[in-house]
């Protein structure tokens, strides 16, 4: 395995909030997919939820390094059952990837955290054959 990108991004989660108070219909669905609105919103700590899947999203853009070839919507953050994030991407986000890696294998490792007023996201993709 090479690792090929390292990001990471903090957001004041403040700043979500504002944006989700100000238009919150707009910026969740220009942002999130459906299942993360769906997620975080159930949620008592709901800010957190959305600050640290956007803190993600832009750590892995930072990763790639190449941003406009990612759409908000086609990257989103699941939680496997153990709790772990992983990402899901779909759509020409995932074939432009593909592109990007000339189709060998990769992995990417996501970590989220958050305190109060922060939340973070560090990512590590790996390529392989």
């Amino acid at each position: 395995m090479n690792i090929y990108g390292i990001g990471t991004d903090i957001v004041n989660i403040s700043r979500i909030k504002s944006a989700i108070k100000k238009n919150s219909s707009y910026f969740k669905k220009r942002v999130f997919t459906n299942f993360e609105i769906k997620i975080c919103d159930k949620r008592t700590n709901n800010v957190e939820c959305f600050a640290k899947r956007f803190a993600a999203k832009e750590a892995l853009f930072k990763a790639i390094g190449h941003k406009n070839k990612l759409s908000f919507k086609e990257v989103e953050i699941r939680n496997n059952t153990s709790g772990m994030p992983n990402f899901y991407i779909k759509g020409t986000s995932l074939l432009n990837l593909k592109k990007l890696f000339k189709n060998k294998k990769f992995k990417i490792h996501l970590s989220l955290s958050d305190d109060k007023p922060w939340a973070v996201a560090s990512v590590v993709v790996f390529t392989y054959k």
